[in-house]
């Protein structure tokens, strides 16, 4: 009886193929290139002991994202390799920002870190070993790379009107950069630090009625006032060892954004705006008529050159302070003291606009991530990190701000990084540390040394631009 039905089975299966071929060869020449509609249709097939299973015809294209795939487990069991500078405890904060997506969509992304990252990613990239993606703290490097073609051009690959919904238009703006056959987007930006903002002693600032500057004239008027109270506003300090002259060097990118056009700060982070230009004299006699004036400066000015920037803030949590305000990026309030609380014993507030056409730009520092080798995973790895979801823990411990859009401000853990990371979301300009954009022999070559010697004494204004500007004619 078996053998008997499973031959009628066998017939009925051959004539219903007849009859399904000559329907197609009748409708065939009505819409050749017409896309199927509907999803694939359960069909039955007998299996080896005659028994009839439905199964579902697989899609030839998958539907959706990499990144919606790779949440579907399409990648799971695949490796991503990525390389960068996070070691210690900031690489330890990473790992745990990407564990839940690695949990969720079985890609295992092998992370590793190095403290010689920017030697490094040149030496892997020209062997031909380079990873599958790369974290760049300075986008200069990333920007010379580029430029041999051997970094994936992003256009294609992520969906450009996403980002554009997820990010300020200067942060797209700063991936582009040149290939080897015009512009490409370069990388992602994944985390970032703010540069633009003025920490002062909150406690003891509101107990003395000071108010918090909205303008470049009220913030020199306030550190008149704070000075004919007998103390020097301003602890600012630039040691830094082998690095020493880089706090000043923030202090030009910030004024230089508030003095001039996002074009020409560009134009001078390329070296088509020498320093020597009216624009870069005008931005440094501007901080000079703080810097200078020994009335405003704790220690006076040539204590800047000597006073290590990371105990510059020191006298402002004296009781009372010796010194009311000092300028650096979110990272510094690592070197304040351990039983400071934010948003109680200090705070911060937004160096202020110079000239309103030129809004309210804030600078910043960040890591983008660049794209070396094209596979599914990796494009989902890549698609992930552009979202606030990617960064959610690190953002939660503290001491970094998201630049998505997506990053909700309830993530983070005070009101002052909310501020931070609102003043970035709402920024009219956006402008990456130009020390860091620029070629290693002008930003950490000439550029530190030239501020140094002329804070120090020891050159003219002039003479100081001059020695700076060397960097790029050489």
């Amino acid at each position: 009886m078996k053998k008997t039905s499973g031959r009628k089975k066998s017939l009925a299966l051959v004539l219903c193929l007849s009859f399904t071929m000559m329907l197609s060869a009748c409708g065939g020449g009505n819409n050749n290139n017409a896309a199927p509609t509907d999803p694939p249709t359960a069909t039955t097939s007998p299996t080896a002991d005659n028994t009839e299973k439905a199964t579902t015809a697989p899609s030839t294209e998958p539907s959706g994202s990499p990144l919606e795939l790779a949440m579907k487990g399409d990648y799971k069991g695949t490796k991503v390799t990525m390389f960068g500078p996070f070691v210690d405890a900031d690489q330890v904060k990473f790992e745990n920002s990407i564990k839940e997506f690695e949990e969720k969509t079985g890609i295992d992304i092998q992370y590793e870190g190095s403290k010689e990252f920017e030697a490094t990613i040149n030496i892997r990239v020209d062997g031909g070993n380079a990873p599958d993606i790369a974290d760049f703290p300075q986008p200069g490097l990333l920007a010379s790379i580029a430029k041999t073609g051997k970094v994936i051009d992003l256009t294609n690959v992520l969906d450009q009107a996403k980002l554009t919904a997820n990010y300020n238009k200067s942060w797209l703006d700063m991936s582009n950069m040149d290939g080897k056959d015009g512009k490409i987007m370069a990388g992602i930006w994944n985390r970032s630090n703010v540069k633009s903002l003025v920490w002062y002693p909150k406690k003891q600032f509101d107990e003395a009625g000071y108010k918090v500057p909205e303008t470049w004239d009220e913030m020199m008027a306030l550190t008149e006032q704070i000075a004919k109270d007998g103390d020097p506003a301003w602890a600012i300090g630039i040691e830094s060892g082998a690095a020493t002259g880089w706090p000043a060097t923030d202090w030009v990118e910030n004024i230089m954004l508030r003095t001039t056009t996002p074009e020409n700060y560009d134009k001078w982070v390329k070296g088509e705006l020498p320093f020597t230009s009216p624009e870069v004299k005008n931005a440094v006699e501007t901080m000079s008529k703080i810097w200078l004036n020994k009335d405003y400066v704790y220690g006076g000015a040539k204590s800047i050159v000597t006073t290590s920037f990371g105990d510059a803030p020191a006298p402002m949590f004296n009781n009372p302070p010796k010194a009311w305000f000092n300028m650096l990026g979110n990272f510094i309030t690592s070197f304040f003291p351990e039983t400071a609380k934010v948003d109680v014993d200090y705070d911060w507030f937004y160096l202020p606009p110079i000239d309103p056409q030129y809004g309210k730009p804030v600078l910043v520092a960040g890591d983008i991530y660049a794209m070396f080798n094209d596979r599914p995973e990796v494009r989902a790895v890549m698609e992930f990190f552009t979202t606030g979801e990617s960064i959610k823990s690190w953002v939660q411990s503290g001491g970094v701000i998201a630049p998505m859009n997506d990053a909700s401000l309830d993530w983070y853990t005070s009101e002052s990084d909310r501020r931070m990371a609102k003043l970035v979301q709402d920024a009219s300009t956006l402008r990456f540390d130009g020390s860091d954009l620029m070629p290693g022999k002008v930003g950490a070559g000439t550029f530190w040394k030239g501020m140094t010697d002329y804070v120090s004494g020891t050159a003219t204004l002039d003479q100081a631009l001059e020695q700076i500007q060397s960097g790029w004619n050489n």
